[in-house]
């Protein structure tokens, strides 16, 4: 299974949110720590408002902000939500499915069973956990040290 780029830069998001917990940032502030355009961050960001991961203000004092606590966001989630949709290979496809060994295969059921186990094995991941104690992350992301690891 591949991560799309959209995918990684939304976890990137999630990050810089949950290691500034406590005040808005700027779409600006990530697209600049997170090396990423700001157009394109404002659609993940839109979409992750969308699903609830993201609280966002617009106007003078806006930004956005984690939408629940990072202890309450599954990472198995967010790429469930982020990847879900996609197709994993042709046989998967609704519409353009050209496999003339749709009805006989077994690796259909093999890679379904693999992205499920992909997905439970992140189901037991939170943000919180990606997070906490990373001082490291807190440096790169321009937050000051984790309260926890103090």
């Amino acid at each position: 299974m591949r991560i799309t780029k959209r995918s990684n830069i939304a976890m990137r998001v999630l990050m810089f949110c949950a290691v500034h917990k406590g005040r808005r940032v700027t779409k600006g502030e990530v697209a600049a720590r997170c090396n990423t355009s700001e157009s394109h961050l404002a659609q993940i960001i839109n979409q992750l408002s969308q699903l609830g991961y993201l609280a966002t203000q617009r106007g003078r004092g806006g930004g956005l902000a984690l939408g629940r606590a990072a202890e309450d966001i599954l990472i198995g989630d967010v790429f469930r939500d982020l990847e879900g949709a996609a197709p994993l290979t042709e046989c998967f496809a609704d519409v353009d499915n050209t496999c003339p060994l749709i009805s006989a295969c077994r690796l259909r059921l093999a890679i379904s069973d693999a992205a499920e186990a992909f997905f439970a094995h992140l189901d037991g991941i939170t943000l919180d956990a990606l997070v906490c104690g990373n001082d490291a992350l807190f440096e790169m992301l321009g937050a000051p040290c984790c309260p926890e690891a103090a």
